[in-house]
């Protein structure tokens, strides 16, 4: 055998060597990183206020608050807030009645107050609703204007005579209404600050 062919095997063995050695030291490719789990906000979840009917407050508070009145009239109004609790009239059906009186000044009476928010309780909703359809009668065979309003999805009329502007309404047993005096808001105005009114006065207040 020759001197070359002897080396051959050598040779080879050395070849494969070096490709082992070098396939070897090729790092490998890096790890992907870990997967960092997204974390979301949790959801709110804002409910809106709805009108109700609910037992009759014993507060103006729980009726339509000062900071309230402010907010939807858009500026602070001033004055005093005085309250008057009735009393049961059987004869009408009349179970309970709490009137508010906004933006009194000292030593007026309380006809005089701008705003005026009274809600009632009767024995049934058919009688609270025909104490809302009387007294929009009277109105109306009186000299006043009669447009119907909605109050959320609930019918109601906007009564509109000399003096004040008023709005009306029932939902289940109890009445509302809301008024305010003639001039205190234009009358492009006072309609959606009425409906806003009468809608917070019969909205439940969610305690903290």
């Amino acid at each position: 055998m020759s001197a070359r062919m002897m080396l051959l095997p050598v040779v080879l063995a050395v070849v494969f060597s070096a490709l082992a050695q070098a396939c070897s030291s090729v790092a490998p490719p890096p790890a992907p990183p870990p997967r960092i789990p997204t974390i979301l906000p949790p959801t709110t979840i804002s409910r809106t206020p709805q009108m109700a009917d609910r037992p009759l407050p014993e507060d103006c508070e729980f009726v339509l608050t000062v900071e309230v009145l402010d907010q939807k009239l858009g500026r602070e109004l001033g004055g005093e807030l005085k309250q008057i609790i009735g009393v049961p009239e059987p004869s009408l059906g009349r179970t309970g009645k709490i009137d508010c009186y906004y933006g009194l000044g000292q030593r007026q009476p309380i006809a005089a107050a701008p705003v005026i928010v009274g809600l009632a309780t009767y024995v049934d909703e058919p009688t609270a609703a025909g104490r809302v359809a009387d007294s929009v009668t009277a109105e109306r065979e009186d000299g006043a204007t009669i447009t119907p309003v909605d109050v959320t999805r609930h019918k109601a009329s906007l009564v509109v005579t000399r003096t004040e502007r008023l709005l009306v309404g029932s939902l289940g047993k109890t009445t509302y209404v809301v008024r305010a005096k003639a001039g205190f808001l234009p009358d492009e105005q006072v309609g959606p600050f009425l409906v806003a009114l009468a809608q917070q006065s019969m909205t439940p207040v969610e305690e903290d």
